[in-house]
């Protein structure tokens, strides 16, 4: 049975390279690793698509072309009811974590991430796979430095990558990949055994 794999982010030039779109980076990322099908747009869905085999596992990545916080409309195009909602992997951008870190999770709640409670609300579930992809700043000890205030927030999630922060994006994005491809082809508990 196919996967649904989703990069969360927002559509449009002015979004590309920021923390937000984290996600939809890190897919676009494992696209080109598994030479994959070239991205071509669903209108219906509002939604670019990829699709092809990884190993014998059938998967189609979804990129939504709506804003972040209407993400659930599109992805409820490709996942149908609860049950094939277990198929699915959401890779997304997460202030709990710092940068050049990941963390695979199931049947969790949002933590406040707008793009993940819209799939759950157009779902009705909350029982699929997430990759949380750190995107905070972190102090010399590792100690997370998430930023406060919800305009402070906005402002650090629509911010653009740096360019010293480039090779912790290239080594974190490798690890989503490795993650998604044991996810869809030894299932989640092997990854998570990995990963996490």
């Amino acid at each position: 049975m196919a996967w649904v794999i989703v990069g969360l982010g927002n559509p449009g030039e002015e979004y590309s390279g920021t923390r937000h779109n984290t996600g939809r980076m890190a897919v676009e990322n494992f696209a080109k690793y598994e030479r994959l099908s070239e991205w071509r747009e669903d209108k219906k869905a509002e939604s670019l698509v990829s699709r092809g085999l990884v190993e014998r596992t059938l998967v189609a990545l979804v990129l939504p072309n709506t804003f972040m916080n209407k993400s659930g409309k599109a992805v409820s195009k490709f996942v149908k009811n609860v049950k094939s909602a277990e198929r699915m992997i959401v890779v997304h951008d997460d202030l709990d974590l710092p940068l050049g870190s990941m963390k695979i999770s199931f049947d969790r709640g949002s933590g406040g991430h707008k793009g993940v409670d819209s799939i759950m609300r157009a779902l009705k579930t909350k029982k699929f796979v997430r990759i949380r992809v750190g995107v905070s700043h972190s102090t010399a000890s590792g100690a997370i430095r998430k930023p406060v205030g919800e305009k402070v927030i906005v402002n650090f999630i629509l911010m653009k990558f740096k360019a010293h922060e480039a090779e912790e994006l290239r080594r974190v994005f490798k690890r989503v990949t490795m993650a998604l491809e044991k996810i869809v082809t030894e299932g989640l508990a092997s990854a998570m055994n990995e990963f996490n």
